[in-house]
């Protein structure tokens, strides 16, 4: 029957998602997104259309969990351990795997010379969906009166922290490095108690 999929989209969208993951947007080719799902090129083509509708298919769905995780995060009473889960979550998510993977977006971003402005806004969404979590935690009364700047500065500052965290992680791969910058952050950022 033309037009059905013969094949588990949820486990092909996954094991594209994972490559992509792995070896970022522009050093995965069809070819590879075909072996790793087990799905030929010309099915994935008639299914997604090109690399970059694929990739985008499974930066949705990337977004969408890593965005949700962060937000669960966040919800600690208490705004320092809040912030503390957010990169805990976030250092986690980089060092998972071996070798490790360290941000899907991040590694996209800087990996591709030329970013078209759908991938740039697919990557720009992402961003500003994160910084919108930070600051509607970080602008309710506990926290506010703790910071040392403004809701809205302090989460621009901490979104950029997670993306310097990524280069830390490739160059270093220093999990307990990473954490004590991110503390030093947080400290930065709240006042002490």
């Amino acid at each position: 029957m033309a037009g059905v999929r013969q094949f588990n989209e949820d486990m092909a969208l996954e094991a594209a998602l994972t490559m992509f993951w792995q070896q970022g947007y522009s050093h995965t080719t069809m070819q590879e997104l075909a072996a790793a799902t087990g799905i030929q090129r010309g099915s994935l083509y008639n299914a997604y259309g090109d690399k970059e509708k694929l990739f985008l298919r499974v930066f949705a769905i990337y977004k969408e969990r890593y965005v949700t995780q962060m937000r669960q995060a966040l919800k600690n009473s208490d705004i320092k351990a809040a912030l503390r889960d957010f990169f805990s979550l976030a250092i986690k998510s980089m060092t998972k795997g071996m070798p490790t993977r360290g941000c899907l977006s991040t590694k996209t971003a800087v990996g591709t010379e030329d970013l078209d402005d759908t991938m740039r806004s697919a990557l720009r969404e992402m961003l500003d969906e994160i910084e919108a979590a930070l600051y509607d935690r970080l602008s309710q009364p506990d926290a506010h009166k703790r910071l040392r700047l403004e809701p809205r500065q302090a989460a621009r500052m901490i979104l950029t922290m997670t993306r310097g965290l990524v280069v830390i992680e490739r160059v270093y791969q220093d999990e307990k490095r990473m954490r004590s910058t991110a503390e030093h952050l947080v400290g930065l950022v709240l006042e002490s108690r």
